[in-house]
């Protein structure tokens, strides 16, 4: 008797999975059952076809049911609930267009991914509000926009800052609307630290989308006439088009009613095999929790990368095999009108609260050589453990090559790679392409110099925390009097690097010297005349003067 294997779910990890099984074995009878009409879409590429990015609609849709059946022999039922799950008898109990069925199973996938979550706020339902998450909330919204005798779209307000977030307020933009992004935390794009969620606020800014950060809607309103939302402190905004991208939820109802049991983290509980607490269910996708490659912790990471090549191991060891699942890093990177931010492993934030003794280098540089023509500004942030050089993550922020960069750390995590590994890394070079020593090996020698105490750094929050200490520390500006005059640390003693030999007595010796300039090259070239002349006591603001911006709550002051 052929074994059955059903798959519950497509797009991502369900369709990879029904595609791996039969390359595996051409005998096994697979079913896959899907709650919506599409078994397999892009759904990452939903915000570029309302953008027009994307100009056809079929692009999308990377394989049909009949698709499926004609390449891979794959039974697929669209527009049909799992509603049940008999694990004693293996039966999977369905609600379709025939009514309710069951369906036998020898191995189960679980692939249901996850849900958005939606507020309940008054004025939550109505007709222009609209999340996006599968081809019918983009058709939905793409019907309204194009509308325009009716509904008039002229203002449109993004509820979250996150990646669709931020790709919705581009798309919008590039539609001919007037877009607000409102996000509850303090920055946009929080996964990130708090640098790049400003360096992407002002990349919105400059594109003539408003962000406000901070603030919570909690009423919509509106007419015929005009529609608007509320936020808490009682600001009101224009909004004929509404779109909440405020997060993502494991979708657990099936597993919960089959009594799989759970993980702290908030999805399935599975173990390095991709097995549940059941051995003939298995799980892939952003309803699971994984261990994350850096902290070892359990985690969710919601990411179409990681979605698949789970689909694809635990169809594997669905049908027998043992492919070990290593965990992930959240590697991800998003488009922003005409920058790109991106990561990988773990945030500034995120490592602190792990324990690890945390070090930063962040360096901001071209990103290739600047002589050569077309040469574009790039901040790449190192997070690293200063006990024994561990790279623990990375981010970066500019115009190009700021995802060759973010892949280049990724791998270097999966290969557990230290600063000393990174400052000898050899890439490519060619001057359209990088520099001679790339902006990868350039981070990882001021991390070294952190490390080795040749150069300490120190975090625009550090500073922060140590001008508000009992002994606050000098702060230096070593930049020229131009850029001082713009702006500078309220108290900082001004002198030039170039004319800082000859401004020594100065400068106190008995007291801890803290120095930067905009973005820290100069500051290390301070330090170390610094500390040729004997200044003991001295550190240098890694990131400098627009780190130190980023930060808030420091005293910035014009002359």
């Amino acid at each position: 008797m052929k074994q059955k294997l059903v798959i519950i779910g497509g797009v991502a990890a369900g369709a990879t999975a029904a595609a791996r099984a039969r390359r595996l074995d051409e005998e096994v009878d697979i079913t896959l059952v899907e709650r919506g009409p599409y078994v397999s879409y892009a759904n990452c590429g939903l915000p570029y076809f309302l953008s027009r990015d994307i100009e056809k609609h079929s692009k999308l849709l990377l394989q049909t049911p009949e698709g499926f059946d004609a390449r891979y022999g794959v039974r697929v039922l669209v527009n049909t609930e799992a509603t049940a799950i008999d694990r004693a008898s293996k039966h999977v109990l369905l609600r379709g267009a025939d009514g309710e069925t069951a369906l036998a199973y020898d191995r189960l996938i679980l692939a249901q991914g996850g849900n958005p979550v939606m507020p309940t706020i008054e004025g939550g339902n109505a007709a222009h509000v609209f999340r996006l998450w599968t081809v019918p909330d983009m058709d939905r919204l793409h019907d309204y926009l194009n509308k325009l005798d009716k509904a008039k779209p002229r203002s449109a307000v993004v509820v979250g800052g996150g990646f669709i977030g931020l790709e919705m307020a581009e798309a919008f933009a590039k539609r001919g609307l007037k877009v607000t992004v409102v996000e509850m935390l303090p920055t946009v794009m929080a996964m990130m630290d708090r640098e790049f969620g400003v360096a992407i606020a002002g990349e919105l800014t400059r594109q003539g989308v408003d962000v406000i950060s901070g603030a919570q809607v909690v009423r919509l309103s509106g007419s015929e006439e005009r529609n608007q939302i509320e936020l808490a402190d009682g600001r009101r905004i224009d909004a004929d088009v509404v779109l909440f991208s405020v997060g993502v939820r494991a979708e657990l109802t099936l597993a919960k009613q089959a009594g799989l049991l759970l993980g702290a983290s908030g999805g399935l509980l599975v173990d390095e095999y991709l097995r549940t607490s059941d051995p003939d269910i298995f799980a892939a996708g952003d309803m699971v929790e994984v261990k994350h490659r850096v902290s070892s912790r359990m985690v969710r990471i919601p990411l179409a990368g990681p979605a698949n090549r789970q689909g694809r191991i635990a169809a594997s060891n669905a049908l027998g095999m043992e492919m070990h699942y290593g965990g992930a890093l959240g590697t991800s990177v998003v488009k922003v009108f005409d920058a790109t931010a991106a990561m990988t492993g773990l945030s500034e934030k995120v490592a602190r609260e792990a324990g690890f003794n945390v070090g930063v280098s962040i360096i901001v540089k071209e990103h290739h050589a600047g002589y050569y023509p077309g040469a574009k500004e790039m901040t790449l942030k190192l997070v690293y453990d200063r006990s024994n050089a561990r790279l623990l993550g990375g981010q970066a922020f500019g115009v190009e090559g700021v995802e060759k960069r973010i892949d280049v750390l990724a791998t270097a995590l999966a290969g557990h790679m230290t600063l000393h590994d990174l400052a000898e890394l050899d890439l490519a070079y060619a001057p359209p392409y990088s520099s001679a020593n790339d902006p990868v090996n350039l981070a990882a020698f001021v991390g070294l110099n952190d490390i080795s105490k040749a150069s300490p750094l120190v975090t625009a929050g550090e500073l922060k925390a140590e001008l508000t200490s009992a002994r606050p520390p000098l702060v230096l500006d070593v930049r020229g009097l131009s850029e001082f005059e713009q702006g500078h640390v309220q108290g900082a003693k001004h002198i030039p690097v170039d004319e800082l030999r000859f401004e020594l007595d100065a400068l106190p010796r008995d007291r801890r010297l803290v120095v930067y300039c905009r973005s820290g090259f100069r500051g290390h070239l301070a330090l170390r005349i610094l500390r040729g002349h004997g200044f003991t006591d001295v550190a240098n603001v890694t990131g400098g003067y627009l780190s130190l911006a980023a930060e808030g709550g420091l005293a910035l002051e014009r002359t």
